[in-house]
């Protein structure tokens, strides 16, 4: 057994690989015919021309319009060690770092293995859905493999929706903090299955050769046809060597995955670059004896090197690591999907990724003024003209400014529109929870962020 692998307790603990292994690329899709009430949808395409058809599903773009520029004439390094001691969030970073996508977009990518709650949401058994929601929890990150570029923060009062009648949710989202930043998100099932809502509010950390993001905040999954639900947060990410080197991501720390009321019942292991397994405990318990008869595995690397920032040492990139080692009697939960063969030049984004900032004909009359796909400097960085988006993102930001100068002059408070500060209704913490009323789709009061 390769010692790199992390092998994981679905219940009480969840260290995420920190491997930059190859994975295999075997394609798991969600179920076909899936059976969705439109009639509730309120979907993208209602109104004006009806996005391309292919068998009664909507086909998707499967390209940028745009190759990614290179980011090798560019230096970190020489915009960072002017910034020493700000708070990281307040530095601006070229355009030419960052991925033509809004966070609010990245958290979309959540949803790209939703195939995993409707799974669980079918299963009879309590310990079938946990294994399903414990996969759908790292599959989430899954995205981010080899993902260095950062996404645009968004505007205060930004929001994003994505309506998927083929994969049978609609999911919306705002910004409904700027400081600190705090992207707030829900999302339901078409046929009524679950419930997906949370609040993430990252962390910044600068240690001199990395950056450290620490994704706070609380995710629900509730499956409504069994009255469970499902808290957990995301594990950090690190990006090593934004000075020099080559640039590579991690994913590390324990996401603890509780239904609130369940033992230890099952065992989860795998690479959440590749895939998972699950196992009964004992048969877990038994093949680790054996393993500890043999030879010790070896130490998995440190997830932070604290190096000084001027010195030419880098963070070592992973050895690329062997497949899972699957255990006998093992069932497999999840494997990531395919990417399409261009992603290198795409920002490594996957096939869902690509279509996240697609803007089909007549859709910018149905959507919100405040989605994502109407913001001008991520439209232009992702058709390639990085000048314009530079520019853009410079007016955004100015805009911004101003406006939060003028509620300060009058002394007034920034009104979210389709979030609300309130409690989790499962753990009790502080939460930011779906107000309603987004798919009505009455947006005369959204504000003018663009």
């Amino acid at each position: 057994m390769n010692g790199d692998e992390e092998f994981f307790d679905a219940v009480t603990g969840f260290d995420s690989d920190n491997s930059s292994g190859e994975f295999s690329e075997a394609s798991q899709r969600a179920p076909g015919g899936l059976p969705v009430d439109t009639s509730k949808s309120n979907g993208i395409g209602e109104a004006g021309e009806r996005p391309p058809q292919e068998n009664g599903i909507q086909r998707h773009r499967t390209s940028l319009p745009a190759p990614m520029f290179t980011r090798s004439d560019f230096s970190v390094w020489g915009i960072l060690k002017k910034c020493i001691g700000l708070e990281l969030s307040k530095i601006t970073m070229p355009i030419v770092f960052n991925e033509p996508l809004s966070f609010l977009q990245r958290i979309t990518e959540y949803m790209e293995h939703i195939y995993l709650v409707h799974r669980a949401s079918r299963q009879p058994q309590a310990l079938e859905r946990m294994q399903c929601v414990a996969a759908f929890a790292v599959s989430a990150v899954a995205s981010q493999w080899e993902r260095t570029g950062k996404p645009f923060n968004p505007l205060l009062g930004e929001t994003y929706e994505l309506i998927r009648e083929d994969l049978g949710f609609r999911f919306i989202s705002e910004q409904v903090s700027h400081h600190p930043p705090v992207s707030a998100f829900h999302s339901e099932g078409l046929c009524q299955d679950f419930l997906f809502h949370g609040s993430i509010y990252p962390k910044l950390k600068f240690w001199g050769k990395s950056v450290e993001a620490e994704p706070r905040g609380t995710i629900t999954l509730e499956l409504l046809r069994h009255n469970e639900a499902y808290t957990w947060t995301n594990p950090t990410c690190c990006v090593h060597n934004v000075i020099i080197g080559k640039l590579w991501i991690e994913q590390y720390g324990t996401v603890e995955i509780l239904n609130h009321s369940k033992k230890k019942l099952f065992i989860i292991y795998g690479k959440w670059t590749e895939c998972l397994w699950g196992i009964d405990p004992a048969a877990y318990e038994s093949f680790r004896k054996q393993e500890r008869r043999g030879e010790p595995p070896r130490k998995a690397q440190s997830g932070i090197s604290m190096e000084n920032a001027d010195t030419e040492v880098v963070d070592a990139v992973p050895e690329v690591q062997d497949t899972v080692q699957v255990i006998p009697g093992s069932r497999l939960l999840w494997r990531i999907n395919t990417r399409p063969p261009n992603s290198a030049q795409m920002y490594n984004f996957t096939s869902f990724t690509v279509s996240l900032n697609e803007l089909q004909t007549g859709m910018e009359k149905i959507l919100a003024p405040t989605d994502c796909r109407l913001r001008p400097d991520i439209r232009s960085m992702e058709n390639g003209n990085m000048d314009l988006a530079s520019q853009e993102k410079e007016r955004l930001e100015e805009k911004q400014r101003e406006a939060r100068k003028e509620r300060a002059k009058e002394d007034t408070e920034w009104q979210t529109r389709w979030f609300r500060q309130g409690r989790n209704p499962h753990t009790g913490t502080p939460d930011w929870l779906y107000s309603g009323g987004y798919f009505e789709r009455d947006f005369s009061g959204c504000p003018d962020i663009y």
